[in-house]
């Protein structure tokens, strides 16, 4: 189950004004790089605050699930976005441990195009079953799962109370992908 090398201009003119908001700096969607670490750990703190990675499992995650770590590059040395997702050693199950677009290139389906890049990949590598946690007041990101086929886990409908400690609840959501 080897990746192939992912790495294509998000710069077509088709999706230039729906995917970059911003068309003098076109995006490339492409896998992460050793040399991106830095700048994921900037990227990952500017968006996820207070829950960012440590930097070391930053490290370790990327060193482990490589083929499945996504980055939107704008060619200044600026990442602007990321997925990552990890896979079982034994099965055919996967998480998504992290989805974020920084703010200034939110709404432009930015999300979703990582999203559907990582899901076409897992699918590739025989992954029949993927999910995610997801806040429960972060109505714009269950949009998007939902409208990418994630449904509430059962049996309880997937909300877990003080699921990364106490206040930090989350929806849990599950994608079935057919093979």
């Amino acid at each position: 189950m080897t990746a192939e090398p992912l790495e294509r201009s998000l710069d077509h003119r088709d999706q230039l004004t729906q995917l970059t908001p911003h068309p003098d700096e076109p995006l490339v969607l492409r896998t992460a790089r050793e040399s991106d670490l830095p700048e994921l750990r900037r990227l990952d703190e500017e968006v996820f605050q207070e829950v960012a990675y440590p930097g070391f499992l930053l490290r370790q995650l990327f060193d482990m699930y490589e083929e499945h770590f996504l980055v939107l590059d704008d060619g200044t040395g600026r990442l602007r976005g990321y997925v990552l997702a990890a896979t079982r050693a034994l099965g055919a199950d996967s998480w998504i441990l992290g989805l974020c677009v920084t703010q200034d290139r939110r709404r432009h389906g930015l999300g979703r195009e990582l999203m559907t890049e990582v899901l076409d990949r897992l699918h590739r590598d025989g992954i029949r079953v993927v999910r995610l946690t997801v806040e429960p007041a972060n109505l714009a990101a269950i949009f998007l799962y939902r409208d990418l086929g994630f449904r509430p886990e059962e049996p309880d409908g997937g909300l877990r109370p003080d699921y990364f400690g106490p206040g930090m609840h989350r929806q849990i959501m599950r994608l079935d992908l057919d093979h």
